[in-house]
């Protein structure tokens, strides 16, 4: 019969850091689609503004708003295109997110190097909704009430 004292001890100093190692690779993958869940739905939420806006010119602002609002502290750079060219009653907005961040940050440990997530979404322009016409009411810049008195 062999002697197999202290086998366990060395199959405890093996067992451990690779249980580490398999813990810290599926921490950082978890990371990582959870960052890739967050520019989803950061794309989603930038279109839905965007298509909430009455025209082209507020619904990129609207866009951009929502997505550094959502982003901005994740995003080492974030790029974010709107399409309007779809943008009338019954039409839609389509936003596209790209979220580049370092995958030290992401993971918390020494890995080098970037990933980026992009993200597109598509949201519809509610075809009851108003749009502007390019004017202002001039009562209401004047101060009058809609009956026609002074406020």
């Amino acid at each position: 019969m062999p002697n197999d004292h202290g086998s366990v001890a060395v199959e405890v100093a093996l067992g451990i850091p690779i249980l580490v190692l398999v813990l810290l690779i599926a921490a950082a993958g978890l990371t990582m689609a959870r960052a890739a869940l967050d520019v989803d739905t950061t794309a989603a939420a930038a279109a839905r503004a965007a298509s909430l806006t009455r025209d082209p010119a507020s619904a990129h602002a609207a866009a951009q708003h929502s997505a550094a609002a959502n982003l901005a502290a994740r995003c080492d750079h974030l790029t974010v295109t709107v399409d309007t060219s779809r943008f009338a009653r019954g039409g839609s907005v389509t936003v596209t997110v790209a979220c580049t961040v370092a995958a030290r940050r992401l993971t918390g440990t020494g890995i080098t190097g970037r990933t980026t997530h992009v993200a597109t979404a598509t949201s519809p322009v509610d075809f009851y909704r108003g749009f502007s016409l390019g004017f202002t009411n001039s009562e209401v810049l004047a101060g009058k009430d809609r009956i026609g008195g002074v406020q």
